[in-house]
């Protein structure tokens, strides 16, 4: 397996893209029709298929490779390189209708680099077609914006995410437990790309075909289900003692902080979703194993529970305090004695 699972699966045609419905259709609706942009923009999070989208479309419009030509803009943002782009864009293909440029994190352009490639987008040479794509469409000029036709990719579900690395793993040739998908799902944060590259580290460390919850936990650097479990009873039932011991162990344990907390907020989250939102209860029921999900609606039904929107707000910030903090742990333990109202005694 020497190919990154990330490019080996990536989605080679429309019927193949999870999750982007809404683009795959206007997108397939727009080809029927022969109505071809000359300038499309892609925006959002990293790894929910921009550059995957792009290059699909590339290849419904029947631009070959050698008419096809993708730049970083991060390492070329500057006028000089736009300038160069704008000589080769005049230039016709050598064997397609269209000559296609993918520019890939355009907000990186500088603002010379942005007013040169705006001279572009605004008479744009008949067989080109532009397609830029950027995690961060607010930086871009709104001139850019509004001489693209635009569209904004959804972050993947967990239960998409989840989808995605079993039928990887199955093609691969491994299986993967229930819980163990489940968890690369919700450490993959809503990126295919992150989803497969936890994955590739599971099954490089897999001692077989079977890929238990315990192998994902030990590579990903993620705690034992039952020290979370541990922090979200002690906030459910105002036991700081339990909560903080559960701490200890994620350190002795050498478990990464961010992903502890993100394991932490992903189930309080829940807890609190299941008192107040009852209706939420069949979703919620797909993303755990019988055993957690009967201990977080167990939770959820305690009246005098800790858990609530506050709780979520004080793990949220220690979650974003995390990265700067000296102590890794010192603002997880700083939010659970806020929240359980041992910090006023």
């Amino acid at each position: 397996m020497s190919e990154v699972l990330y490019r080996k699966y990536r989605p080679r045609g429309f019927k193949d893209v999870l999750g982007q419905e809404h683009i795959v259709n206007a997108l397939s609706g727009a080809l029927k029709q022969d109505n071809i942009a000359h300038a499309y923009l892609f925006s959002g999070s990293r790894g929910t298929g921009k550059t995957s989208i792009a290059r699909i479309l590339a290849g419904e419009v029947k631009t070959s490779s050698n008419d096809l030509h993708e730049i970083d803009a991060a390492s070329n943002r500057g006028i000089d390189d736009i300038r160069e782009l704008r000589e080769a864009v005049t230039v016709l293909p050598f064997e397609s209708k269209y000559k296609v440029y993918i520019i890939d994190e355009v907000h990186m352009l500088t603002k010379e680099a942005f007013n040169a490639l705006l001279k572009t987008l605004e008479e744009p040479p008949a067989h080109v077609i532009f397609m830029l794509a950027t995690t961060e469409i607010e930086k871009l000029p709104d001139t850019i914006v509004s001489r693209c036709q635009t569209f904004t990719f959804k972050k993947p579900s967990q239960k998409i995410l989840k989808v995605a690395v079993t039928e990887t793993a199955k093609s691969e040739g491994f299986t993967l437990e229930p819980s163990a998908a489940e968890l690369i799902a919700m450490l993959g944060d809503g990126s295919f790309r992150d989803a497969q590259g936890i994955l590739q580290k599971v099954i490089f460390s897999s001692a077989d075909k079977n890929v238990s919850v315990e192998e994902v936990e030990k590579v990903a650097g993620a705690p034992r289900g039952k020290i979370v479990n541990d922090i979200v009873t002690g906030l459910a039932e105002g036991d700081l003692d339990k909560s903080v011991q559960a701490v200890n162990s994620a350190i002795e344990g050498n478990i990464d902080m961010k992903v502890f907390l993100k394991m932490i907020l992903h189930k309080v989250r829940s807890v609190m979703l299941l008192k107040y939102a009852k209706d939420m209860e069949s979703v919620i029921k797909e993303q755990f194993g019988v055993e957690d999900f009967e201990l977080l609606k167990k939770l959820s039904a305690q009246e005098k529970s800790k858990v609530n929107s506050n709780t979520l707000t004080e793990l949220l910030l220690a979650y974003d305090a995390t990265g700067r903090s000296y102590i890794p742990q010192l603002p997880l333990e700083l939010a659970l004695i806020k929240i359980l109202g041992q910090d006023s005694k």
